[in-house]
């Protein structure tokens, strides 16, 4: 079964309604991707033209996994929205349509999206990703992602409750770049303060 990897900046109808069958559908079987219930059709057409908005204007990447000329999973990276964060990004919808689950597209995506990231001159990648889906925490830490933060129980879905894991992957400093991490000093420092 071909499948292949796309990059969008542009989605006519058809693709639309292939992407919506994908989150809709990943929804109605429990996935955590965001969305209390599957979300209409209008709704994702309405994200994708700002996804793909950002997409235009280098801000952001979106793939989607294709098998047998149908799409079945989707992914994006999304640039810090500030100056001081334009370095880095947030991986976002990382999904596989249910009837697709095993054939690897959850891998496919993040790869190509890790890489593509690098290729943009990236420096960091950042996800967040509920505390008991472990499989994709798992996949994350494989390609070499890992845990920065944990806020216990702040993700909500009814009367449930679920850890919010970060996680991130650094992809790579520019020649020169002085990490000072948390080093007394500098711009925006501030002296500790005594009791």
């Amino acid at each position: 079964m071909p499948t292949t990897l796309r990059w969008l900046s542009e989605a006519d109808d058809h693709l639309r309604a292939e992407i919506h069958a994908v989150v809709h559908d990943v929804v109605a079987a429990g996935g955590a991707v965001g969305y209390h219930s599957p979300p209409s059709h209008d709704r994702i057409s309405d994200w994708l033209d700002s996804v793909l908005k950002l997409v235009r204007n280098g801000d952001a990447a979106f793939a989607v996994a294709v098998v047998d000329g149908i799409v079945r999973a989707v992914g994006m990276w999304r640039r810090g929205s500030t100056a001081v964060f334009q370095h880095r990004a947030e991986v976002q919808q990382i999904m596989a349509h249910p009837s697709a689950r095993g054939l690897g597209l959850g891998r496919l995506v993040m790869e190509g999206l890790v890489e593509n990231a690098r290729a943009q001159g990236l420096e960091i990648l950042m996800l967040g990703v509920r505390g008991n889906n472990h499989g994709a925490i798992e996949l994350y830490e494989s390609l070499g992602f890992r845990e920065c933060g944990r806020m216990p129980n702040a993700i909500a879905v009814g009367t449930q409750r679920w850890d919010d894991v970060w996680m991130y992957l650094p992809l790579g400093y520019p020649e020169g770049t002085q990490l000072n991490g948390a080093a007394a000093g500098g711009l925006g420092s501030s002296p500790r303060r005594t009791a």
